[in-house]
């Protein structure tokens, strides 16, 4: 018998579309903004380039805030088979931003310094007052990840996982190894990919970041 190829094993992870959040330039986190125009666009384009690459997902994940779910609703339109379910969990949200959450990030530069913000945004043990550190992200996603993701990715049935650029960072580091001084340096622009195949035992067979869709001349 021929051994199973890891082209089945496959496991996709995607940033929400452009959110209004992000538009606003505003520390989101778990306040329940939608998409904006682009945002919708780049979702849509997202799944014609997902159908191109011949990707399927019986099983579609996101996160429980509007954005990740109106991104997975929008790509699928663009599949060629409609995904078998949705899976959604709160394990999967975006980071607690805390007292910054709804401030411009310029504003919070100005009002904290530029490094202290940088610490917020991109350490992995720092977290803003009143919310999470990465490292609080990836004690929620990882297992989350690890129980109800893998299984069904080691088991031949690709998974798609929408969800937000700090989740990403966590899942990243639980499916590459990262360290917490890598991982300050990665990051995910909305609408951005990373299409991995897993070999059984789970470690990757390969990776390929696929950049965010180009939308009226721009790619963000």
């Amino acid at each position: 018998m021929q051994p199973e190829s890891s082209d089945s094993r496959t496991l996709v992870l995607l940033r929400h579309g452009e959110s209004e959040g992000n538009a606003r330039n505003v520390f989101t986190g778990w306040i329940d903004l939608g998409l904006t125009a682009k945002g919708k666009d780049e979702a849509r384009a997202v799944g014609r380039s997902f159908r191109r690459r011949g990707l399927a997902f019986p099983h579609i994940f996101v996160s429980a805030l509007d954005r990740t779910r109106e991104t997975a609703r929008l790509l699928a339109g663009g599949l060629e088979h409609t995904p078998d379910d949705f899976h959604v969990s709160a394990a999967l949200n975006e980071r607690d931003y805390g007292e910054l959450a709804g401030l411009n990030k310029d504003e919070a530069r100005q009002r904290w310094g530029d490094e202290q913000v940088r610490l917020w945004r991109r350490s992995y043990v720092t977290a803003p007052p009143g919310g999470e550190s990465l490292r609080d992200v990836v004690a929620r996603a990882a297992p989350y990840y690890l129980r109800s993701i893998l299984p069904l990715v080691l088991r031949g049935e690709p998974c798609l996982v929408v969800s937000h650029g700090n989740v990403l960072r966590a899942l990243t580091m639980a499916i590459e190894g990262f360290g917490p001084n890598e991982i300050e340096k990665i990051e995910y622009a909305p609408a951005e990919a990373i299409v991995y195949h897993l070999h059984a035992d789970s470690t990757i067979a390969s990776r390929e970041r696929v950049p965010p869709p180009v939308i009226d001349g721009t790619a963000r």
